[in-house]
């Protein structure tokens, strides 16, 4: 009688339970808006070489690199870096032709976000041309008391495949 007893509340329990997860579906929206301003900002910082707007959108304590390799543990350093490379005419030389942004966010705090430029017409610091050079940027940003801020950023370059490397080396 017992069996039958705990068999019945387990049937109960079981059919009770409904096994469909239910995940709430969050607009980030608003959130999404945000983050793309300060792209926005970062693209427009570095076409009139605006240091506090190149840096406006990062957290005080980051991990910053670039496609060769400097890099950057607070937002301070950054600051001195950029000065820095704003000062190099051919770095500063080009046009940058951006895609889309692909943000996704883990959960409510973080997001991550993936975009690529297409740098065209740079020039080497001796005047010649440049190759238009693919550049990948991973952006990684967490919300800080109703602000998305930069966490973590990193750049890298993806240098053609179908040339010799010796044509891929930095003319100095």
């Amino acid at each position: 009688m017992k069996n039958i007893a705990y068999a019945v509340v387990l049937i109960f329990l079981l059919a009770g339970c409904d096994n469909k997860i239910v995940e709430s579906q969050i607009d980030h929206a608003k959130d999404s808006a945000q983050i793309i301003e300060s792209i926005d900002a970062w693209d427009k910082a570095w076409e009139s070489k605006d240091l506090q707007l190149a840096i406006k959108y990062y957290a005080d304590e980051i991990d910053w690199t670039n496609a060769f390799g400097d890099r950057a543990r607070s937002k301070e350093d950054l600051q001195k870096l950029l000065e820095s490379i704003f000062g190099l005419n051919f770095v500063m030389s080009g046009e940058n032709n951006y895609g889309a942004n692909d943000i996704r966010f883990p959960n409510d705090s973080i997001a991550t976000v993936r975009t690529q430029n297409i740098r065209t017409n740079q020039k080497w610091p001796d005047g010649t041309p440049m190759d238009d050079r693919i550049i990948n940027h991973l952006r990684v940003y967490q919300n800080m008391q109703g602000k998305w801020l930069i966490t973590d950023h990193m750049i890298s370059q993806a240098w053609p495949k179908n040339k010799p490397v010796d044509s891929l080396t930095i003319k100095k």
